[in-house]
């Protein structure tokens, strides 16, 4: 196939176009450039089968030649990120999602959103199925990424429903691994990088929220058999193992060896006090679920934060 996969640079993205170039496809990536680095993809650029386009998709988007799937990652993802670049972020999930799908109908190619459990909002159902509609504020300061995302899944279906698009979505819950940004804002890469520079470790609220982590070799696994399925409809994929903040940050101090203590502080406006998937429609209909443990992953990511530590 001929794949353009929008979000290349990113850390999921990064990650999906190496599996996709080792299976043989073509693939070219685009990329803004605004949350993703040039170095996740940097030893990609000698290869045959690998094209960069920096481009923000939120404008119009041309592709030369045929295109048999696109695959849109792109868009801030991290509550930092998103804080920082809220306009953006509106605007890759609704234009940018718009443009994308117009590529795809042109080229009558499938197409998969990587959409993201925050549709959930501060869910009142643990754990959450694809059936729940959420507890969303869509005025708040997380609604630019939440509701970016809402309406990236409503058109998407609405182009399958009115254009006959192959549209797939994703709902992609916290996912780790190598190549995560040190300062990303997410919770382990900010355990990590507190921990191996001797650091306290700050924890949000009591730390009784709860995360489930999911590695992210499983996560693009995911992916794969999402993009090979024939469902139109959301899927979640993520790791169905809960536990609090608290314990995390406990699991990275033992890991770590990190003797500093744990502080406190206030927890942000609409945290979600659970994330959990419910992962029985992937298990049933694509046959996937997580097969990497959370010591093992965190040992990878670790190793992997060490060796290219910055300040």
């Amino acid at each position: 196939m001929r794949v353009l996969i929008t979000g290349r640079a990113g850390f999921i993205g990064s990650h999906l176009s190496e599996k996709l170039l080792e299976a043989g496809h073509e693939v070219i990536c685009m990329d803004n450039l605004v949350t993703g680095r040039l170095e996740n993809i940097s030893h990609l650029e000698k290869k045959v089968n690998f094209e960069f386009i920096e481009h923000d998709v939120s404008k119009y988007i041309d592709v030369d030649g045929e295109i048999d799937y696109v695959l849109h990652l792109a868009s801030p993802a991290s509550p930092v990120d998103y804080l920082n670049y809220p306009i953006k972020t509106l605007k890759v999930g609704s234009l940018g999602t718009h443009n994308l799908l117009g590529v795809a109908k042109k080229h009558n190619a499938k197409f998969l959103l990587a959409s993201t459990s925050e549709v959930y909002g501060d869910p009142l159902v643990n754990p959450q199925p694809e059936t729940y509609w959420g507890n969303v504020n869509p005025i708040g300061p997380r609604g630019v990424y939440d509701e970016a995302k809402r309406f990236a899944e409503a058109i998407a279906l609405a182009y399958h429903r009115s254009h006959g698009i192959d549209a797939k979505i994703a709902r992609i819950f916290n996912t780790y691994g190598e190549r995560m940004r040190h300062h990303d804002g997410r919770v382990v890469p900010n355990f990590i990088d507190q921990a191996l520079k001797d650091k306290p470790l700050t924890v949000y609220g009591d730390g009784s929220q709860t995360r489930s982590f999911c590695y992210v070799s499983d996560m693009v696994a995911g992916l794969m058999k999402l993009m090979g399925s024939d469902l139109n409809e959301p899927v979640n994929l993520g790791n169905p193992e809960e536990m609090s903040v608290l314990d995390f940050a406990k699991k990275i101090r033992e890991i770590t060896g990190c003797k500093r203590e744990i502080v406190f502080e206030d927890l942000p406006v609409n945290d979600p006090k659970v994330r959990r998937p419910d992962i029985t429609k992937a298990r049933e209909k694509l046959g996937w679920e997580p097969r990497v443990g959370l010591e093992e992953g965190l040992l990878k990511t670790i190793r992997w934060f060490k060796e290219n530590y910055r300040d």
